[in-house]
């Protein structure tokens, strides 16, 4: 397991461990402070007929909670990672071919969505399936003074009056996929962007740090 301290805009803890199933193509867990998900790729492999698509891979993306069974909120999650993964990987390099990522929540104590992005991104990378870039996740809080909050915890999240998840992407640190919860201005917006695009730098850091000592201890 991996682990990286805590940076300069006051993100957890974060660890991730690659392989973990043997199973699936792909696998990664990833943690950040008491938060943790499991994520394993699939494919690619055949499609239903009525999923398939002739020019490019079908990816489906399955969310399941610690407890109980999906529903509305977890649909949402599922429509957010599926919108980024789709942005970064080569999907017409897998014709008429199904990708399929499921994600398993271990431990939930907030900025689930950005810590699902990390796992899946981890598991992406571990499958080995082409990817235009890597992708990270960076939630954000604004309190009740105004103040933002990178990578909160869940009683921060239930205190904050504005909630958000961006996805960037690793070349140029754009916006790949935004989330929003809250009332919050336009001029706030942008700060959490701007904070959230200077966490990803760590973040991405961290990918490269994790893959350089897990091939390094292979070789």
């Amino acid at each position: 397991m991996e682990v990286c301290g805590p940076s300069s805009v006051s993100l957890r803890e974060f660890g991730c461990e690659q392989m973990l199933l043997s199973r699936p193509d792909g696998s990664a867990s990833f943690v950040q402070g008491d938060t943790s998900v499991l994520a394993a790729v699939y494919g690619p492999a055949e499609v239903k007929v009525s999923k398939e698509i002739y020019d490019r891979a079908t990816l489906e993306v399955l969310v399941q909670p610690k407890v109980g069974l999906p529903g509305v909120r977890e649909r949402s999650q599922e429509q957010s990672v599926r919108e980024t993964c789709e942005g970064s990987l080569l999907l017409s390099l897998h014709p008429r071919s199904s990708l399929t990522l499921v994600l398993q929540v271990l431990h939930d104590d907030g900025s689930l969505l950005s810590c699902y992005l990390n796992a899946a991104c981890m598991a992406l990378m571990d499958s080995g399936l082409a990817m235009s870039c890597l992708f990270c996740g960076v939630t954000c809080a604004i309190d009740a003074d105004g103040q933002i909050i990178t990578d909160p915890t869940a009683a921060q999240e239930k205190d904050c009056r504005a909630l958000m998840t961006f996805a960037i992407d690793s070349k140029d640190r754009k916006v790949m996929m935004s989330s929003t919860k809250g009332s919050f201005s336009v001029h706030e917006l942008q700060q959490c962007i701007a904070v959230s695009q200077k966490a990803a730098e760590s973040i991405f850091l961290f990918y490269r740090d994790s893959v350089r000592r897990r091939y390094s201890k292979n070789t």
